[in-house]
């Protein structure tokens, strides 16, 4: 069983999956975000493709922790979300995984144009990575 974590974002919504050890993190594709019936259905292809036994979606926290808009949002994502899988939904900080990502796409000499289709991908494997992280330690 794998772990699928969702950077969620008002255009696109990256995906990242774990291997079935739970240690390593690939970004897997990004998914328009609307129509959101549209994502739900390819959400839920993947989760039934790639047996998936947890969703993990990055919630974003302010520098000092506290949540913001951008966290409200996220949280009606959620609940909108655990409406249609059966598969529990954890949040997980994820403060900086877009910048982070950003860096290593420049770092990779990935052009701007496909920077923009895969740092939501890339963002959910980062959050992904720091949980997967945190389970092993």
């Amino acid at each position: 069983m794998r772990i699928l974590a969702i950077d969620h974002g008002s255009r696109r919504i990256g995906i990242a999956i774990s291997d079935e050890l739970k240690l390593i993190a690939q970004p897997l594709e990004f998914i328009p975000a609307e129509p959101f019936t549209d994502f739900l259905a390819r959400l839920q292809e993947l989760l039934r493709e790639k047996e998936v036994e947890l969703i993990l979606v990055g919630l974003p926290r302010n520098m000092d922790g506290s949540h913001g808009p951008a966290a409200q949002k996220v949280q009606e994502f959620v609940a909108a979300l655990r409406g249609h899988v059966g598969v529990p939904i954890r949040t997980w900080d994820e403060r900086l995984t877009s910048a982070q990502a950003n860096r290593l796409l420049i770092q990779g000499n990935v052009r701007r144009e496909k920077r923009r289709e895969k740092v939501d991908q890339m963002a959910a494997a980062i959050l992904l990575q720091s949980y997967l992280d945190g389970l092993a330690g």
